[in-house]
This record gives structure tokens, C-alpha cells and sequence, in this order.
């Protein structure tokens, strides 16, 4: 994406095997090579490598420079189908099944760039500094006043004097500054015509002959424009994806698997966040965050309670449903008639509130199945907790 909108990398090639890589290594004629695992994660360069049978520590590090054949047969050997664990990743970490081999370049300096939305700003904030590489967060968080910050107008794009101001705070100058304000106009671009949230480089390199480079990417897209993308799905990458989130979204549903044990089922992308803070309020911890949508329906709230217990950490569910659209009775029905032929083992909690939330309430009351119905989200969240053994 980068290479066809002009902006400045180095050729690379994606492997799925140890011949791929060193296939890769012979294509590309540089000595000095990069062996980078592909993984839904940062963090790569300073992760651990285990063995997923033994449990082993392999290697450090899921980012290598290869100074010969002989070390990308190694280091591909010991990252392809070992797991990587990241500060990103979690204790579970993540199989990596895919490298990128890419040609080396001779480095002056690592900077940072991210290009994303500032939504309290209503403008496209995008953010440099000198202090590129792994340690970034680090910066972040202890020199805050080393990121130098534009804003940019998306009615008027971003214009000269905010490229060249910004390559100037990075201490650019010359054809370092030249090639600079060269690159970050068409990474802009890139940015604005794919509707990206976020494309971040780091680093972003100068070559000792001043090129700069994007030498490593990440890049999120708002999903809000899939429609106009359908490319999207050419380049996803199903393997990195949790098989649960990604039925939800075939059938229409918001779902994100959480590392507590209380599920949620909640229709509004707020009222969910709310029932979270709640249950963590009272001392239990989210297992999911699931949003049934506006017009959820019986067959909907059947599949929800599958994707939510194929989580075996769930020992308990809150279903906190406000009525608008969607009338509590039919949800009432819909979640008595799910635990009855799912035959649900762990307890449940029902809140139901808005239209027809009495003729709801009186279903699940009526009902001798084991649920439990509440007024109040405060009181749901604590009889939750309170029934899976938790804190109240």
C-alpha cells in the first residue's frame, strides 16, 4: 500500500516456511537482512519465543537481523510456528506462522511518526519524535515533551509549512528535510484516501545518504468504511483472529473477548462499557464485550449466548438490555427460550429496563429456569459477582 501511493521502503517478501525465507534472502541481494514475525501485536523486537508443546524459551526476540544465509535459516527456523510473547500479546502470546524478509539499509537514525484521528480535535493529529524504536512507549510516558504534535484541518489537508515545521523539530535539514516532507505528504495521503484510524512508523529511518524511510508499519483502518474498501478483505489475516469475534461479525454483532469471567450481553455500545465498569465496580472482571444491536432478535440472542460460552473462564452472565427498539418482552423470550435449549450451566442475571420492561420482567419471574431478574444495573452486577464467588 505504502510502495504504490511512493512512499519510501525497502523491498521485502512475505514467508510462511524456512525455504520461503531464505528464497528471500537469495531474491533480494542484501547481505544484511531483517527477519520480522507478522503478528497482530507490538513488541515483536523485545518478545520471547517459546515452544507451544514444551513451553520452552526458544529465542529472544521476534525481530532479527540476519547477517548471512545461515542466520535467516536460524532465525526463521526458531520463529515460524513458535509463540511470541509480547508486551502486547498477553502470557498466551501468539503462534506466529508468517515472516517478512526485508533488505537491510544502512541506519543514521530511528525516529517515530504516527499519523491518526484526534476526535476531541476534530482534526488529524499526527505525532513525531527523535527517539524512535522499541523503547517509544517509554517515551511516551516519561518525556512526553520529545513527541512534537501537528494538528491537521481536514477540510485544508495537510499544507507545507506543517511538513516542514515538523521534519525541522526533528532536527532535519537539507535532503534529509527534503525527503522527509516527501514522505509524510503521501503517507497523509495514504492515511486520508484508505480511511485509516491510525498508520504508525517506527521507526522511520535515515539512511546514512539521508533517504528517509518507512522502515516498519502498523496501520488500522475505521471499519465504519468497509464498504467502500472491499480490498480489505483481501489482505486480512483470518489466522490472527479470534474465530468467536469473527462470527459475531458475520452475524452482525459487536464482540470482544475479555480475560475476566463474567460475560455480557447488552444492546448499545455505551450501556455496554457501563455494564463493565459496574462489574468491576462490585469487584468482578468482564469476560466479553458484546453488543446485540437495536433489533436483536431470538435466533441473534441464541447465537450471543453460544460465542459467550464457547469462553470456558465464564462462570456467569449479566444480560443488561434496554428497550428502544427492542421491546424487553421478546428479549425476555428470547434469553429464557437460549438457556433453555443450551441447557445453561452457570447462573444468570437479567435487567431489563425501557419498553415493555414489566411484561419482560414478568416472563423471566414466571419462568423455572435459573435466572435471576434485577431492577437496577447496581444491583445486577453485585448479584453476579456475589453468585460466581467474587467480591461485592
Amino acid at each position: 500500500m505504502f510502495r504504490k501511493a511512493g512512499v519510501n521502503v525497502l523491498d521485502g517478501v512475505h514467508c510462511t516456511s524456512i525455504e520461503d525465507a531464505l528464497s528471500a534472502y537469495d531474491s533480494l541481494g542484501s547481505k544484511v537482512v531483517a527477519v520480522k514475525s507478522q503478528i497482530h501485536a507490538g513488541g515483536r523486537g523485545k518478545g520471547t519465543l517459546y515452544s507451544p508443546e514444551s513451553g520452552e524459551k526458544v529465542m529472544e526476540g521476534g525481530v532479527k537481523i540476519a547477517f548471512s544465509r545461515e542466520d535467516v535459516e536460524l532465525y526463521s527456523r526458531n520463529i515460524l510456528g513458535n509463540k511470541l510473547v509480547t508486551i502486547q500479546t498477553g502470557e498466551n502470546g501468539k503462534i506466529v506462522n508468517n515472516l517478512y524478509v526485508e533488505a537491510g539499509c544502512a541506519i543514521a537514525h530511528e525516529y517515530y511518526l504516527a499519523i491518526l484521528v484526534d476526535r476531541e480535535a476534530k482534526a488529524v493529529l499526527i505525532m513525531a519524535s527523535t527517539e524512535g524504536g522499541m523503547d517509544i512507549e517509554k517515551v511516551a510516558e516519561n518525556t512526553p515533551e520529545a513527541l512534537h504534535k501537528v494538528w491537521v484541518d481536514p477540510a485544508a489537508g495537510l499544507l507545507g509549512f506543517q511538513k516542514r515545521n515538523l521534519g525541522m523539530d526533528l532536527g532535519l535539514s537539507g535532503a534529509a528535510l527534503k525527503s522527509f516532507f516527501g514522505l509524510l505528504g503521501k503517507l497523509y495521503d495514504v492515511f486520508v484516501k484508505n480511511d485509516c484510524a491510525m498508520v504508525e512508523i517506527n521507526p522511520l529511518v535515515r539512511s546514512e545518504d539521508d533517504e528517509i524511510i518507512a522502515l516498519d508499519a502498523k496501520v488500522s483502518f475505521d471499519e465504519n468504511a468497509s464498504f467502500r474498501h472491499k480490498e480489505w478483505e483481501d489482505i486480512r489475516d483470518l489466522g490472527e483472529e479470534d474465530d468467536a469475534e469473527v462470527r459475531a461479525k458475520e452475524l452482525g454483532l459487536s464482540y470482544v473477548k475479555l480475560d475476566g469471567d463474567i460475560g455480557c450481553l447488552v444492546n448499545g455500545a455505551g450501556l455496554a462499557m457501563a455494564t463493565m465498569d459496574v462489574i468491576q465496580l462490585y469487584g468482578g472482571e468482564p469476560a466479553n464485550f458484546l453488543d446485540l444491536g437495536g433489533g436483536a432478535g431470538e435466533d441473534t440472542v441464541n447465537a450471543a449466548f453460544e460465542i459467550i460460552l464457547e469462553d470456558h473462564n465464564v462462570k456467569g452472565i449479566l444480560v443488561n438490555i434496554f428497550g428502544g427498539i427492542q421491546r424487553c418482552d421478546v428479549v425476555a423470550n428470547g434469553v429464557l427460550a437460549s438457556v433453555e435449549r443450551i441447557g445453561l450451566e452457570v447462573p444468570l442475571v437479567i435487567r431489563l429496563s425501557g419498553t415493555n420492561y414489566k411484561e419482560g420482567r414478568a416472563i423471566i419471574d414466571a419462568s423455572d429456569l435459573q435466572t435471576y431478574s434485577v431492577d437496577t444495573l447496581a444491583e445486577g452486577a453485585k448479584k453476579i459477582v456475589e453468585l460466581i464467588g467474587g467480591e461485592s
